[in-house]
This record gives structure tokens, sequence and C-alpha cells, in this order.
């Protein structure tokens, strides 16, 4: 007896729970039919994913996995139509992409067909965005799938490692590299074994290879964005290893191979950032700075070889913070910069901030010594509308007083002379015309307040909150007592409104001598 066929509508027919729709009946009924017109139908991914029996043994055959992979891996001639250049690689993809089991497997069981995919990466062959998504696409489907055949043919041919990271500055390659290294613990079950042989290759060396000034902007950013998955999925071997001395000095000669490189600075700095704190993303510091407004975090638990490692060459970094011979000017609407901050000295600022809220001695001992925390300081006062710049200049002061080290501490309040710098830039709140100067007003216009107020207003909060707490802030504070009171006494702050921060850090201590 036939099986019945229950209709709905136009809705293809259910026969003992199999799918029958009378188009594919019609398509599968011609005598001889190509690969290509199969590829044309337009709801061939929605058979696929239906697990349409009929189309799927016809898939796994060996010579249509072959054909899907030469659309996908090899360029269409010159004279090909939109079809063969657009169309049939985007449904090849997306059939592999399907994680049907058979065509999976009749891909990873076949050496050839694997050595087919993998041929895009080889050196003589063209790489086009659109088929390098492709290719990783596919092959992430291979990892997530088939972990086991697939690792087995890596771990077979090691050159890969050495063309995928050839291939770094294209971002879907790197996407293969990231899953590669445990963005994605779970699909390995063995990960602790996988992560430990991939440490005995020379992977990381080659990528952080990729960190040199003779390499692209682009491969920097994705060299940098491997290593910083690495580092935050620690514990494991990668993760080790990257950390290690050897490895952070290794990170640092790339950074001041060449000082005018300035994208292998900024983004060599970027893997420094995350060694100190794995948390930190490259992206996310101004939203860090931000968290950190209102609530104090303790100090960075690191380990304090890596920042041992990263100090011999901290004072060449600090270099890079000088602006006095840096001759480009950058018009702006209140005026113009001479020259602008840059990106890079901003992460040198955010490199030193993470330097100090790890709470290193040495670290500390070594930014006094250098000049570090004063120049950064310097930059603040300099640069009075980069609020990204105030953010990282108030967590670094948050930090240093904060601090359990002493000397960091009256580094702050005496060489750097904190609290007169606050008075002068409130006694001063406007920019000056003086030509020496970094940021110069537009001629002709009322130079305009400072944006840096807001944050130094929080920060004497800070001071004023310690001082009632903290003997040794304290008594910087009272040293200067007599001081403040004087100029807000000539300022006559409660008719004219002196700024804030200074009526906070002023009427608190004139309370406390009142109560004694």
């Amino acid at each position: 007896m036939a099986p019945v066929r229950k209709t709905r509508g136009n809705q293809p027919e259910q026969i003992d729970g199999s799918v029958y729709d009378p188009r594919w009946s019609s398509f599968w009924d011609k005598e001889n039919f190509t690969l290509e017109e199969l590829l044309d139908e337009e709801e061939i991914i929605q058979e696929c994913k239906a697990l349409n029996t009929r189309l799927i043994n016809f898939l796994r055959d060996r010579s249509q996995v072959e054909q899907l992979l030469r659309y996908i891996v090899e360029d269409a001639p010159e004279d090909a139509d939109s079809k063969r250049s657009f169309k049939f690689p985007f449904i090849a993809c997306e059939i592999f992409t399907c994680e049907i089991d058979v065509i999976l497997k009749t891909l990873v069981e076949d050496e050839e067909l694997m050595n087919m995919l993998f041929s895009f990466l080889e050196p003589n062959h063209t790489h086009g965005s659109m088929l390098a998504g492709y290719f990783s696409k596919v092959v992430i489907c291979l990892m997530l799938r088939k972990t086991t055949q697939l690792m087995k043919y890596v771990q077979a041919h090691n050159t890969i490692f050495c063309q995928l990271v050839d291939m770094i500055g294209t971002t879907s390659i790197m996407e293969i590299l990231i899953r590669l290294v445990g963005a994605d613990d779970h699909i390995y079950p063995n990960y602790a074994d996988i992560m430990q042989w991939l440490a005995d290759t020379n992977l990381l060396e080659m990528i952080v290879d990729k960190l040199s000034p003779s390499s692209s902007p682009e491969v920097h950013a994705n060299a940098a964005e491997v290593l910083w998955v690495i580092i935050r999925n620690a514990p494991s071997a990668l993760a080790a290893k990257v950390s290690s001395q050897s490895f952070v000095a290794r990170i640092f000669g790339h950074m001041l191979e060449d000082l005018l490189c300035k994208s292998a600075l900024v983004h060599s700095l970027s893997v420094c950032i995350a060694l100190l704190d794995p948390k930190r993303s490259a992206s996310s510091a101004i939203i860090h700075s931000v968290r950190s407004q209102h609530i104090y975090e303790p100090s960075i638990h690191v380990d304090p070889e890596i920042v041992c490692a990263m100090l011999p060459k901290l004072g060449d970094l600090l270099k890079c913070l000088d602006v006095s011979s840096d001759v480009n000017t950058l018009p702006t609407t209140y005026g113009r910069l001479h020259p602008p901050l840059g990106k890079h000295r901003l992460k040198i600022v955010e490199f030193i901030t993470v330097l100090l809220e790890t709470g290193s001695e040495a670290a500390g001992k070594e930014l006094i010594r250098s000049g570090g925390i004063n120049g950064v300081l310097d930059l603040f006062f300099d640069y009075p509308f980069n609020n990204s710049l105030h953010h990282q200049v108030k967590s670094l002061i948050m930090s240093c007083l904060e601090s359990k080290h002493v000397a960091i501490v009256d580094h702050l309040f005496c060489e750097c002379n904190i609290i007169q710098k606050f008075l002068q830039a409130d006694k001063i709140p406007f920019l000056s015309r003086d030509s020496s100067v970094v940021t110069i007003p537009a001629a002709g216009r009322q130079p305009p307040r400072a944006g840096y107020i807001g944050h130094i207003t929080q920060i004497c909060n800070k001071l004023v909150q310690l001082g009632s707490s903290n003997d040794h802030i304290r008594a910087y504070l009272q040293v200067n007592y007599f001081v403040d009171f004087l100029y807000l006494k000539k300022a006559s702050f409660i008719v004219s409104g002196c700024s804030s921060f200074l009526f906070s850090l002023c009427l608190a201590y004139i309370m406390q001598k009142l109560v004694k």
C-alpha cells in the first residue's frame, strides 16, 4: 500500500516523516543533471538543513565534494559569469557549514581533499577576501564537528601554521588562528594536550614576530588580537610561554625597533597591557577607566617576573612621551595642537597606568627614576581637551594615592608637585596664547576653558577622603593648608563661585582645624 501524502496548501508534502516537494521530484526525474544545476536551485540550502535524503546522498559523493571545494579555494576564470564567481562559492560554503556529518566525513577522511582545501593557503595562491571568508567558515566548521580528524591532519602538516600566520593580516584567517589557540576550549576533548603541543611548536614565535615594524598595521592588529586571546585563556601552556621573560623581551624588541612605526608600538603595548591585566582588552580601556571612577579596584595580581621583564626598556619607551621634537600640527575647532597627542602616546600612558596598578614596588621605583609619572602629568595639562588621556591620568593618580609604597606617594606630592599644579590650573583655567604651549587657541576668539576640571575635582575629592584616614597624605595637605586658604579668601569663592575641587579640599581641612 502506497504511503498517504498529507498536503497542506502549497507546502511540501510529508511521506513517512520525509519531505516530498513536487519541484524537487521533477528535478530528480531528470536523466542527467549537473552539480551547477543543483546549486542553482533556490531551495537547496533549506533542503540540506531538512536532511533531504536524495540530495545528501548526491552531495556526499567524493566527486561532488571535490567540486564544491574547488568553488571555495579556486578563483573563477576571468570570463566566468556571476553565478560561477559569486553564487556557487557561496552555496558551496553554506552546504559545508550545514554540518551534515556524511559530507564532512567524506572531506576529512580523504587526504587529497584535505590537501585541496588547505591549498588555499599556499603562497602562490590568490587570496581574495570573499574566498578567504568561505575557507575560514569551512575550516572552523571542521574544527567544531570533526575536531580529532582535523587536528590529526594539522599535526601531520606543520607548514599550515606558517601559512596561517603569513596570512594573519586577513581577518578571516585570524579567526581560524583564534579558534586554533583555544578561544573555544570546549571544542578540544584534550584541551591541555593540544595547548602543550601548540606551545612546543614555533607558532607563538611566528605570531609575535608579526609585531615587527616591517609588517602592516592590519597584521599588527590581528597578531595582537590572537596574542590577547591566548593571554585571556590562561592558564595554558601557550599563555605561560607568551608570559615568559624571553617573550616579553621579544615583544619589547619589536616595539622599540623603529619608533617611527606607531602601529607596531601601539599593538605591542596592547599585548603588554594584556599580560599585566588580562581582563582588559584593547578596546575596553575607556570603559575600564569609566568603571573605576567611583569604585577603587585593588591591585592587579600579576607574576613579578612579567613586570621585571618590562622594566629594562621602560626608559626608552618613556622617551616617546616627549612632544618637543614632534613638528606635526592638527587643526581643531578650538585652535590647533602642535603636536597632536597621538594614539601611541595615549597607549603609553595606559600602559604606565596598568603597570602602577599591579602594585609592583620595582615598577614604581623605575617610574620615579625615569620621571614617567611626572611626564604623564605634564601631558594631562598640555592636552586640556583629550578626555581619554584625562581618564587614564586620573586612574594613574588614584593608583599612586592608594599605593602601599610611600615612595610613590612622596614622589606625587614632592617632585610632581600635584597640589600646586591643581591650584595653578584653577587659577588660570583658560588656554594660554603662549606659542610655546602644545594646545594653542584660535586667534581672534576668547580662549576656551580647559576640559580637565571635572577630573581634577574627582581627584581632589579622593584626596579629601584619604586625608581623613591616611596620616601620610594628611601631612602633605596640611603643609598646603594656608596656601589654599589664602587663595580661597582672595578669590572670594562664596561670591564668585570657586571651583568645587578647591572648595571641597579646603572646606574639609577648615572643618578639621576648627574641630581641633
